[in-house]
């Protein structure tokens, strides 16, 4: 049952602060830095979840594993501009491979 309570709290919270975000006036969205910041904020929360995926281990030590390499290849093609599905298609076949070769 405690489950369906944080289920229940995340949910109210989410909610309020969607309504917090309706109440902000219109003014205070308008300035530039608040426009520059909401342009970057997204990028930068994606950078620290990814960030956070391929490096953190299970006690919240640093790993380096198959899926820094599979990173590595989709930051490769993506610097070689290569459409977003074969990015994907990369670091999937390198870090499949990897794992394959037992690392």
């Amino acid at each position: 049952m405690t489950i369906w309570i944080a289920i229940g709290l995340t949910a109210v919270g989410c909610y309020l602060v969607k309504l917090l975000g309706l109440l902000v006036p219109a003014g205070a969205l308008e300035r530039p830095l608040v426009q520059r910041l909401s342009a970057l904020l997204p990028v930068a929360l994606l950078a620290a979840l990814t960030a956070q995926q391929a490096f953190g281990g299970a006690d919240g030590s640093l790993v380096v594993d198959a899926r820094v390499a599979g990173l590595v290849a989709a930051g490769i093609t993506l610097v070689l501009r290569a459409p977003f599905l074969v990015v994907i298609g990369a670091a999937v076949v390198v870090t499949a491979g990897i794992r394959a070769l037992g690392g």
